[in-house]
């Protein structure tokens, strides 16, 4: 007995073992992952360099200044790193003059640290220094602190040194940015498309599945939690296509790697975004349909289900051949309406043949737009 449990246990730990391997493999394969950790090893080279040049080079007073700005400044896009390193130019010298100008005034006291505090975050909401306002506050409270000493009247000699850790802090990063492999974000925003294509696909699949089965076993309610979630899917796939769009700008990689796909993933989203509306209006029809217990025609069941499932595999792995499918939506909608149904079961048949061609026309746009899939 203990050697079978030593097998098992040993079975079970290579098997673990290979799991999270796998995993770990799969983390580090995601475009996603792999610009964040590009990013952050960016940011540390800029913020070492940064320093280094600061310190080591220059003898600047406040070196930290320059490592801490370089860090503010290293952004996932080379455009962004640079308007942004703009405003943070901005807002730390805003910092630095608020520090200065009050304990010139009343000296380094705690009273005077609370007022350079209160003008610099009134001073963070005007619209100019825009997601770099609170760099402002954290300014005046680092130089305040450690920058002044209130026996000594160098603190307008020690400006220039301030501003130019500054400047040193935004240009290092700027240059580490373009330099150093910058992201374009192309397959993070594809990927994610291919996502929200699978969950959706694996969805409607499931709705067709359940919908074969007895009422009671089916989870109309969970289907429309998944559309939401998917929706959440879909609005981070927007978030990914507009910091695409963004890295392309000013990124020398873009001459080599023009992303033409990139402009028809807008088109893509909408359609997908129409998609997830219609199985979500599919999922409660269904539902209220339970609840008022109305009985479904069987072969209306059959042949509806059926052709849910197959769109669900076109919308999970898309294909530009869509006639076989409309033709059978459409013969589906003529014999039905030949057919003596009650006044109840006409609206629910032809809401839920309605939705259904809408996203066999999702299909067709997102298999047409799309020719690559990661």
């Amino acid at each position: 007995m203990p050697v079978r449990c030593d097998i098992a246990l040993t079975g079970r730990m290579v098997t673990d073992h290979d799991t999270v391997r796998a995993r770990t493999g799969a983390w580090l394969r995601s475009p996603s992952n792999q610009v964040d950790l590009l990013q952050t090893a960016k940011a540390a080279v800029a913020a070492m360099a940064a320093w280094g040049l600061a310190e080591m080079v220059l003898g600047l007073e406040q070196a930290f200044l320059a490592p801490w700005v370089a860090l503010l400044t290293v952004h996932a896009t080379v455009y962004r790193t640079f308007w942004r390193g703009t405003q943070t130019v901005l807002a730390v010298g805003t910092g630095i003059l608020v520090s200065l100008v009050v304990v010139q005034a009343f000296g380094t006291t705690v009273l005077s640290f609370g007022l350079a505090l209160v003008v610099a975050l009134v001073l963070a909401r005007a619209p100019v220094y825009r997601d770099e306002g609170v760099t402002i506050a954290t300014t005046t409270l680092f130089v305040t602190t450690v920058g002044y000493d209130a026996s000594t009247d160098q603190t307008i000699e020690l400006l220039p040194d301030r501003l130019l850790a500054t400047a040193i802090g935004v240009l290092v990063a700027l240059v580490v940015n373009v330099s150093v492999w910058p992201p374009l974000n192309d397959r993070s925003a594809q990927q994610q498309i291919d996502a929200v294509d699978r969950r959706l696909g694996a969805l409607l699949g499931d709705i067709a599945t359940q919908l074969r089965s007895p009422s009671e076993a089916q989870q109309e309610q969970d289907w429309v939690e998944r559309t939401r979630e998917i929706s959440a899917d879909v609005d981070h796939a927007w978030s990914l296509v507009r910091t695409a769009r963004e890295s392309g700008s000013w990124n020398p990689r873009r001459r080599r790697h023009p992303g033409k796909e990139l402009e028809s993933y807008p088109q893509v989203l909408v359609r997908l975004e129409e998609g997830v509306s219609s199985t979500r209006s599919i999922a409660r029809l269904v539902r209220e349909s339970d609840r008022d217990a109305q009985t479904w025609d069987e072969a209306f069941r059959d042949r509806y289900t059926d052709l849910l499932a197959e769109a669900g595999r076109r919308v999970a792995q898309p294909e530009p051949e869509l006639a076989a499918l409309r033709d059978d939506l459409r013969d589906l909608a003529d014999d039905l309406s030949t057919e003596d149904l009650s006044g109840k079961l006409w609206p629910l048949y032809g809401a839920l043949i309605a939705n259904l061609q809408m996203i066999v026309d999702v299909v067709d746009d997102v298999a047409t737009a799309r020719p690559v899939r990661t």
